[in-house]
């Protein structure tokens, strides 16, 4: 009797804060709106378009920067801003050039900030391979503490677009190629940008991008065109969008394809009728850089006047540098095609953005010389910095257990990134402290001094590839730094080498056909294993490239993508087993390009392959594997991990309501502690539309000492085994299903069960 009183009390209690909660969220609601219909009763048609005008003093991330940006802010034609650089004395004294205004409304004053403002964490490429949610949260609440002080309040951030082609230099802003990862990612980042409460000093706007499928741009070829079913819109690229607008994200931007044929700038059924109206998504959206002006290289307006009409009407709120709005849209309200009801409503979105990040009350509320210098590259932070950065790197090979390596031997590391604290950035962390670097040869140094360094090799020696980075490969040069490498190599116990791409080698506009070592690296890494060493080799890029011509040279490969602040520190822990790698790969390494694109969750056709290469008509390469050189999901550690069979708490189930759980013994069966990624998949072999042959769909972490077992559950439900059908409805069906425990999207133990409606 007691207990079912202090149920009832209890959930009285708790239905009283929800009534609280959502009174006060309506209570600042109509605060804001009252607050925003007075501003906006006063303000002229020039003044509204102003604040869907975006501005750049620099062409750092497009083709060119904004003319005579300060007046334009002065006179209120530029409402907001972004790429501001210098000290935040200097940001704030730039930020208020809109006192000059006749309403002095505040600025948004936005920032690429990928993966940190001064304290740089892993690539999100890298940080998606640690899998772990709080750990990717920490680091974007971190960039949002030491850029807020620093007079930022909006990032254009997260990346999550869905690529499964790594000839695409952008994979190494996303998480991948899975759906439901990157929509756990997407969360996350949105959630550690804006905190809990966007008026908070140390919170940052965040800024989905690109919306939408901008990942499957055809050839792997920035600002290419897209074009796919909408039931692969929804089944597999929409998700991640989907998941960081529950998030609360407050802005989103277009991106650069085009889909159904209408550039995503200008594409109605995609922003007001799947976004807005589908999704209820309540924050702004912004163009990319100049997107309404490049409508008319699309081809599907004539003149900047018509391409500002058709982005502003399709729902598209700011226009980012090619001030088309600005420019045509008073004339467009005169000549009847556009209305004033629309301009009102962009300009409301982008006013409200304002008033939730509390600057009508402080304009400069996050502008702080003394905090910033107090939050910026903490003790706290740098270690976030290497935790980051040591559950980044993936292990992909390690044979006759080359690794860890023992901290008295003697070690030749060599590699023109072994001791380079600018390339352990990338082409996204322009506001990085490159003098706070730990490079990798420091790193090492901390651990065991026995260590030497030499470059050993050039970049390239591809001619195309060396004249659009504005470099030359010198022959003479190259043997003289291979031979400085062997006789390094030869007085050392082991070799530890770095290679792989340069960061000008990926990012935006940096786009491969050839995603392989380079010959000349490739050739160094030959020559060092000839001396009968073992080698180690260190890969640092931006993207999954194809190293298949490298392993017979190497006797262990670990992935270390770019790592950032802390590489240096957290490179030396692994070598040397002070941490067991952990990482496991979110987006797969094929054998070659030809292969691309190659990812886990393809479906079956109707000659599906089978293993078997040799074997005439089914849907196999002649010369090579289907089966890609590393799966989505794969990772080694320093010990083994072993998988025993599933155990279903039932195989025949009714009902909407029930819960499935499956069970699998996990056990160490090696020598070291280490940390497992056990990963779940389900297929659903028979359905109204074709199914992919795994999906991802939940994943456990577990930590597990040498010889030890623990026994982990995965909960199954009906929402987990639905799948968009052909009528674009989420939803399930009734059959039998199979599912998928394992330490990889391929080395998985099976099950199966029925399940009915």
């Amino acid at each position: 009797m007691k207990r079912n009183i202090t149920l009832v009390v209890l959930t009285c209690f708790i239905s009283i804060i929800i009534t609280s909660v959502s009174a006060q969220k309506k209570d600042d609601k109509q605060k804001m709106n009252m607050f925003i219909d007075k501003l906006m009763n006063k303000m002229t048609l020039e003044e509204k378009l102003g604040q869907l005008n975006l501005l750049s003093p620099n062409a750092k991330t497009g083709p060119f920067a904004t003319k005579k940006y300060a007046e334009k802010l002065k006179d209120g034609s530029g409402g907001n801003i972004f790429s501001l650089s210098g000290s935040p004395d200097e940001v704030k004294l730039k930020l208020q050039l809109a006192e000059n205004s006749r309403l002095k409304i505040p600025l948004l004053s936005g920032l690429d900030i990928i993966h940190g403002y001064k304290t740089i964490f892993p690539i999100p490429l890298g940080l998606s391979c640690s899998w772990n949610m709080p750990l990717i949260q920490q680091t974007a609440r971190i960039a949002a503490i030491e850029a807020s002080a620093a007079g930022y309040n909006w990032t254009y951030s997260p990346m999550v677009d869905i690529s499964r082609d790594p000839r695409w230099g952008r994979v190494m802003e996303g998480s991948g190629e899975d759906p439901y990862l990157g929509g756990k990612i997407a969360a996350a980042m949105v959630k550690g940008y804006q905190g809990n409460d966007l008026t908070d000093e140390t919170s940052l706007m965040a800024c989905l991008k690109h919306f939408a499928m901008y990942g499957a741009a055809e050839a792997g070829r920035d600002y290419n065109t897209t074009d796919m079913s909408r039931l692969t819109m929804y089944q597999t690229y929409l998700a991640p969008y989907k998941a960081a607008v529950d998030a609360g994200v407050g802005s989103i931007m277009t991106s650069f394809n085009e889909v159904d044929g209408i550039p995503a700038t200008a594409n109605k059924w995609l922003i007001a009728d799947l976004l807005r109206k589908q999704w209820g998504f309540k924050g702004f959206v912004v163009t990319d850089f100049i997107a309404i002006q490049e409508l008319i290289n699309h081809g599907v307006a004539a003149d900047y006047k018509q391409a500002a009409e058709l982005a502003i009407n399709a729902g598209t709120d700011m226009d980012m540098v090619s001030e088309s709005f600005i420019g045509a849209l008073k004339q467009s309200v005169k000549d009847g095609n556009v209305t004033m009801s629309t301009i009102d409503a962009a300009c409301r979105r982008v006013l409200e953005a304002k008033y939730k990040l509390g600057l009508f009350t402080n304009p400069y509320r996050n502008v702080d010389p003394d905090r910033a210098a107090r939050v910026t590259l903490t003790i706290e932070n740098r270690m976030t910095a290497k935790d980051a950065a040591l559950q980044s790197m993936v292990l992909l090979e390690n044979k006759n257990n080359t690794l860890p390596l023992k901290k008295n031997v003697n070690i030749a590391l060599i590699g023109p990134f072994a001791d380079n604290k600018t390339e352990m950035f990338s082409m996204w962390s322009p506001t990085g402290d490159e003098g706070s670097v730990v490079t990798i040869y420091d790193g090492i140094k901390k651990l065991n001094a026995n260590v030497s360094c030499a470059i050993g090799t050039q970049i390239s020696d591809d001619s195309l590839l060396l004249n659009y980075t504005g470099s030359n490969f010198d022959l003479a040069e190259q043997k003289k730094l291979v031979n400085e490498a062997l006789e390094l190599a030869k007085k050392s116990d082991v070799i530890v080498t770095v290679l792989g791409e340069t960061k000008s080698m990926s990012g935006e506009a940096h786009s491969r056909t050839d995603i392989s070592l380079a010959n000349c690296q490739v050739e160094l890494l030959k020559a060092l294993k000839s001396t009968g060493k073992p080698v180690v080799l260190l890969v640092t890029s931006g993207r999954p490239l194809t190293i298949q011509n490298a392993l017979p040279y190497a006797d262990a490969v670990i992935e270390i993508w770019r790592l950032g602040t802390e590489a240096g520190n957290a490179v030396a822990d692994v070598l040397f087993g002070d941490y067991n790698p952990s990482g496991k790969l979110t987006m797969t390494f094929p054998r070659s390009v030809g292969q691309i694109p190659v990812y886990y969750n393809h479906k079956n056709t109707g000659r599906p392959y089978n293993g078997e290469r040799k074997r005439n008509f089914r849907s196999n390469y002649m010369d090579q594997s289907n089966d890609p050189l590393y799966p989505f999901g794969y990772g080694l550690s320093y010990t083994t991990f072993s998988y025993g069979n599933i155990v279903l708490s039932d195989t025949l189930l009714t009902g909407s309501n029930k819960i499935l759980r499956a069970k699998i013994n996990i056990s160490n069966t090696g020598k070291y502690a280490g940390e497992e990624t056990a990963q779940l998949y389900l297929n659903d072999p028979v359905a109204s539309v074709t199914r992919p042959v795994k999906e991802l769909k939940q994943f456990q972490k577990v930590f597990l000492q040498p010889g030890e077992t623990k026994e982990i559950s995965f909960d199954i439900t009906p929402e987990d085994l639905k799948f968009y059908n052909s009528k674009l409805v989420w939803d399930w069906e009734s059959g039998r299903f199979n599912v998928y425990i394992g330490t990889n999207s391929q080395d998985v133990t099976k099950a199966s069960f029925v399940w009915n409606k």
